[in-house]
């Protein structure tokens, strides 16, 4: 995983910080939002006119929070090859967060989850948030990943 500082970010180009990258651009978006910087997240996301990209625009949207667009975001998105994965870490991520009622579906459903995460942000300190958050790691990983990776 290649975290790169505010200042990286800021003087190099996303080509120069992720070479060979699937969509550098992309992990550019990732590593600032990593870093809290909503603003600049969104205005490489909303360049990038691919499902990554729109992905990105999602997650940023989802932080704000404003569920509406981060909902229409994801619908930009469509079925995104990552999902698979997401649902299957998600279901393993369950089993630390007894008590926690999410209903995973057979595929990964990122409206349910939206609004379940719209839910457990109003709820600072309670298990729903915390696990939440937990899902929107994994979530960020899995998309950083897969930007930052050479295309296969």
């Amino acid at each position: 995983m290649h975290i790169f500082s505010q200042d990286d970010l800021t003087r190099k180009s996303a080509a120069e910080l992720f070479p060979q990258a699937r969509c550098a651009e992309g992990a550019v978006a990732g590593n600032w939002l990593l870093h809290g910087e909503l603003d600049r997240a969104h205005k490489i996301a909303q360049e990038i006119e691919t499902p990554e990209g729109s992905f990105w625009h999602a997650i940023m949207h989802r932080r704000e929070p404003d569920a509406a667009n981060s909902a229409y975001w994801f619908r930009r998105v469509g079925k995104h090859p990552l999902f698979p994965a997401l649902r299957e870490r998600v279901a393993v991520l369950l089993a630390d967060f007894p008590g926690v009622k999410f209903a995973l579906k057979s595929e990964w459903d990122p409206f349910a989850f939206g609004d379940f995460y719209e839910d457990a942000r109003r709820r600072p300190g309670s298990r729903e948030k915390a696990f939440s958050d937990a899902v929107e790691q994994i979530e960020w990983e899995l998309l950083f990943d897969y930007c930052a990776r050479p295309s296969e």
